[in-house]
């Protein structure tokens, strides 16, 4: 364990994994889908977390039209955001998020708006005027796009700002944009985060604590 305090221009956040948890309604709502669109062994499906569903459907149905995969999208859609069972707020979360200035922060997902205003709104949790989601991009994560625009909404360089993230390719991403990477334990270990390039290791953002100071914001965790 080892005490970072960093002072920065911005946060950028990932949504499933870092500020919610929906992982159980990800997995049963895909293991859905495969069986409606005749997945092999559609019951054992599992999925990459942090990548985006169309790039998803179009691993899984390499031959769709562009017609199939919005479709394909729109049905996975409606899937999740009906599906709320098990749905909860991450620890520290609410407190992180009410201490930070809404100019300071935002939201960067894999989830389309759609389902990431769902998911939040179902989660109770505020959200900035302006974020990234996958309609926003051309490439999805671990491409470095999502994490570049990100920043550039906020009106900062990537350098000046931290990612936090869950999954590998979401660290990734943020590596790539050129931002350091806090990654939290959840859907993967410390040794996973860390080999994707994360540039510290959190257990949990209950350990976070932001403090607003001239010109940007004053971080203080125990990283792992």
């Amino acid at each position: 364990m080892s005490e970072v305090a960093i002072e920065i221009k911005g946060l950028l956040f990932d949504m499933d994994g870092v500020l919610i948890s929906s992982i159980a309604s990800v997995n049963r709502c895909w293991k859905l889908w495969a069986a409606h669109y005749g997945v092999a062994d559609a019951q054992n499906v599992q999925i990459a977390h942090g990548v985006r569903a169309v790039d998803l459907i179009k691993g899984y149905k390499p031959g769709f039209t562009e017609a199939e995969v919005t479709e394909g999208l729109r049905y996975i859609e409606d899937l999740e955001i009906a599906d709320t069972e098990g749905l909860k707020v991450l620890a520290g979360v609410r407190e992180l998020l009410a201490s930070l200035p809404p100019e300071r922060w935002t939201i960067v997902t894999s989830a389309t708006r759609r389902l990431l205003l769902g998911r939040l709104k179902a989660a109770g949790l505020p959200y900035p005027d302006r974020l990234i989601a996958a309609d926003d991009v051309v490439n999805g994560k671990p491409h470095p796009e999502p994490y570049m625009k990100g920043a550039e909404i906020l009106g900062f360089s990537t350098k000046g700002c931290v990612v936090v993230e869950d999954a590998p390719s979401g660290v990734g991403a943020g590596v790539a944009a050129g931002a350091r990477v806090l990654g939290v334990l959840g859907t993967h270990t410390a040794e996973e985060i860390y080999a994707a390039g994360a540039t510290w290791v959190a257990r949990s953002l209950e350990s976070v604590k932001v403090t607003v100071v001239e010109g940007g914001l004053r971080v203080e965790f125990e990283a792992v």
